[in-house]
């Protein structure tokens, strides 16, 4: 995510104005990454001098916390970094974090995420989780229909792979996008891809009867400057 001088990241500034709140309360989930100290640091410093309420939540050694669904359910926004998504889905679920987060969307708490936390909250996605070589990942959350594929276009591998999985059926038909785009659902259903740099483009990719793969690019909204 682009972080321009004294702002916050772009991505999580465009999901902090849609908690509608002025300061609003945001906490940050490093699972993915083994909960590593810096990132959490990272965070924090982001936003200082912000009017934002930043908190964490931390699983290793153990959770940082008496009570995660109290701290989790008290948020407007919720942020989820990358890293491992099924070592994070394997950790959430041995927490119950599933059901919490479940519980957060259904009371209208922000989700937002990169990478691993962007694949999550859908049925599957694509994923370096087993290893250096690309593999699908089919046990997300679920609360969003279909599969993810982050970082379409900056790796190599992960157009073909994405466009293979969704035609033979290991993955459901789904949506991709490049560093720098997201997709933005409300409820289960999306309502725009947004971009935080001028280039950053989504695609809709799907698969006929026939197991011919469609790749159709999506309508991106710029979030900074026209003139950038």
């Amino acid at each position: 995510m682009l972080v321009p001088d004294g702002r916050p990241p772009v991505h999580l500034d465009n999901a902090l104005k849609l908690t509608g709140r002025r300061d609003p309360r945001l906490c940050v989930l490093n699972t993915a990454g083994g909960d590593d100290p810096r990132w959490t640091v990272l965070m924090y410093d982001r936003f200082a001098g912000h009017p934002v309420q930043v908190s964490h939540l931390a699983l290793f050694p153990m959770p940082n916390v008496r009570d995660p669904e109290d701290l989790l359910l008290s948020q407007d926004l919720i942020f989820v970094g990358g890293g491992s998504v099924a070592n994070m889905l394997a950790v959430w679920r041995v927490h119950g974090l599933d059901v919490i987060l479940r519980k957060a969307w259904q009371a209208g708490i922000v989700l937002a995420g990169s990478s691993a936390g962007g694949i999550c909250w859908f049925e599957g996605g694509t994923t370096d989780s087993f290893g250096r070589e690309l593999r699908a990942f089919t046990d997300g959350l679920g609360m969003l229909p279909g599969s993810y594929c982050p970082h379409y276009s900056s790796e190599p591998g992960r157009r073909p792979l994405y466009h293979r999985l969704v035609a033979d059926g290991t993955l459901s038909d789904g949506i991709a996008c490049d560093d720098g785009a997201a997709a933005h659902y409300i409820d289960d259903t999306l309502t725009e891809l947004i971009a935080d740099r001028p280039t950053a483009a989504a695609y809709r990719v799907t698969v006929s009867p026939a197991s011919d793969v469609t790749e159709t690019p999506l309508a991106t909204r710029f979030l900074g400057d026209p003139a950038e």
